[in-house]
Formats: structure tokens, C-alpha cells, sequence
């Protein structure tokens, strides 16, 4: 960025394909060249993507300008890049848009579609196809739910009211409501009494992509708990269906907290043990029993209450 130059003023990379570009910082008084940087920074990707993506014109620095691979990277603050995957699987399903109007989209997304582009997934994400269907350009999620778990994601049409929607979520303003099938309660060695409210200090596995519980005293200085859910069983059949209420929202949240009670959720691949690994295919025929069905708020927007019910089902067979 050109010193001085104000954060309104500054180049801002338009949407390609539903795809906005990601940035990449670079470091003070380098000397290296554009291809080499990017390729040692992002060892994964393979260096002919790199120069395909040069070629392409989709390597960007700060003020816009296309970037050849062997520029110097000497005064250069940042560069913008699109991801993109080659042979990218497809998807046989696609979500539904449930609501739309001039402040917010909310969307009923299958199971294995990822909100955001993520993995193996670019063009198949939620939100870049949204962008597509519906020409917004500024579209942006004000939440996120797994991959694997189906149901209702809201999303901020214009860029100036994002931060507004996101402060609910972060003051816990959203009643959000998940459905789930798992084992009957006699089937836990806990032997859990319904209703209930777990609580629990969550923190991130030595698996980067699992969380776990753990003792609250093992952290000093946090508080005694990071999560809670209240939980219910709807259904005692020989699987049982369950009404889950999260009132934080750590990643995986209801899936360790369902585990911790003994009850992991039907077709669960992370919880108690991993069965699948990150590089092997969906089994479409086993999602996750795990539904966001209902989400409510007051807009802060339009100052109109809001609310959201999937109209996906939950099957009580696996």
C-alpha cells in the first residue's frame, strides 16, 4: 500500500468465478522474486500452478497491479491470489436459498458442502456458488457450520452491515437450535438424565482439525468453562433424536459435547476416534446426523425480529 494512502482509497480485488481473492503478506527488505516467494511460502501448491496463475493474471500486488513471476517482491507490501483446484470433485447436490432480501441471505446447506472455500473445495463451496447464483459480489457468511453438518447459514448481502450481524453472534444474541441422532441414553456408561446442560473448557487437539475437553484447572487463568449446550432427547428409539441448544460456539462444539456424554453422533468420523482420513472420498450415503434447524435473532439492520427453520429432515436410521 502506498504510504498514505487511506483504507477506502485502497485497491480491493474484485470476485472472480464467485471467488474473492485471498492476500498474503510479505515481509520487510525481501529480495526474492514473486514465483519463488509464493512458491517456498505455499509449498503444497506446485510451482507450474503458481506460473499458470501468473499467466492467468491472477497474481496481484497491492495497488492492483498483475504481477509477473519475476518481479521483485523488494518494495511490495502484500499480493492478492485467487485459489483454485484442479480437478475439483464434484458434488451431487446443491443447498437451497430458504430467505433473501436487501440485508441478508440464509441458505439450507446439504451435508459435505463447505461454507467457505476450504480443502478440496473451491467452486463446490457454499458461498462461491452463491455468489454466482445470485450476483453478490459482497456476499459473506456472519457464521459458519461444519462441512459435515447440514442446515440453515445466514449471510450478510452488503459489506457495511457485516460487522453488525457477526457482533450477534459474538454476544450470543442467536438462539440457534441443531437436531441430532446418536445413541439412546441407556447406551451411555454416563448414563445421562435428559434434559441437560453441559459444560465444558474446550481446546484445540494435537489433531489440528479435532477439539477436545479438558480439565478447566489444567489453564490457569481462564474461566472454568468455554462451552455449553443444553441437550434433550426427543425420541427413545433405537437410535434416539436429539434437540441441542448451543449457547457458545466452539468449533465442533455439539459433536464433543455429545461424545463426552457417551452418545456420539450417527456417522460421527471424528469423535470418539478419526475413521477417515483428510485425502479420502465422502461417503454420501453416511452424513453426519447433525442438523442446524432453526435460527432466530432480532435484525439489527431492519430492527425486525428474525426467523429461520430448515426444511431438511433428519433420518433416525443411520
Amino acid at each position: 500500500m502506498v504510504c498514505g494512502m487511506s483504507s477506502s482509497n485502497a485497491f480491493k480485488p474484485p470476485v472472480k468465478h464467485g471467488v474473492g481473492p485471498s492476500t498474503v503478506g510479505i515481509p520487510a527488505n525481501t529480495s526474492q522474486l514473486a514465483i519463488d516467494f509464493l512458491t517456498q511460502k505455499f509449498s503444497a501448491i506446485a510451482r507450474e500452478v503458481w506460473l499458470q496463475r501468473f499467466e492467468a493474471g491472477e497474481i496481484l500486488n497491492a495497488a492492483g497491479r498483475v504481477m509477473a513471476p519475476q518481479d521483485s517482491l523488494l518494495w511490495e507490501s502484500h499480493l492478492h491470489y485467487y485459489r483454485s483446484i484442479c480437478n475439483e470433485p464434484e458434488l451431487p447436490f446443491k443447498a437451497s436459498v430458504i430467505f433473501q432480501d436487501d440485508y441478508l441471505v440464509v441458505a439450507d446447506k446439504p451435508h459435505f458442502m463447505p461454507v467457505t472455500p476450504s480443502g478440496r473445495y473451491v467452486q463446490q463451496s457454499l458461498l462461491v456458488q452463491l455468489k454466482q447464483q445470485l450476483n453478490l459480489p459482497e456476499l459473506s457468511p456472519v457464521h459458519r457450520i461444519d462441512r459435515e453438518t447440514a442446515g440453515l447459514v445466514v449471510f450478510s448481502v452488503r459489506s457495511q452491515d457485516r460487522n453488525a450481524y457477526q457482533e450477534l453472534f459474538r454476544l450470543r444474541q442467536v438462539e440457534k437450535t441443531y437436531e441430532a441422532v446418536a445413541g439412546a441414553p441407556e447406551t451411555s456408561p454416563h448414563h445421562p438424565k435428559f434434559p441437560l446442560v453441559h459444560r465444558s473448557m474446550m481446546v484445540e487437539d494435537s489433531q489440528f482439525f479435532r477439539m477436545r475437553e479438558v480439565a478447566s484447572h489444567a489453564h490457569q487463568g481462564t474461566a472454568e468453562f468455554n462451552s455449553e449446550t443444553w441437550i434433550d432427547c426427543l425420541e427413545q428409539l433405537p437410535m434416539s433424536r436429539y434437540i441441542l441448544k448451543p449457547a457458545t460456539g466452539q468449533r465442533h462444539q455439539l459433536r464433543v459435547h455429545m461424545n463426552a456424554l457417551g452418545l456420539p453422533l450417527v456417522n460421527d468420523l471424528f469423535y470418539p476416534q478419526v475413521l477417515r482420513g483428510a485425502n479420502e472420498p465422502d461417503d454420501f450415503k453416511s452424513p453426519l446426523k447433525l442438523l442446524a434447524k432453526t435460527i432466530s435473532f432480532q435484525d439489527p439492520v431492519s430492527g425486525t425480529p428474525r426467523y429461520f427453520e430448515s426444511k431438511r429432515q433428519l433420518t433416525a436410521l443411520p
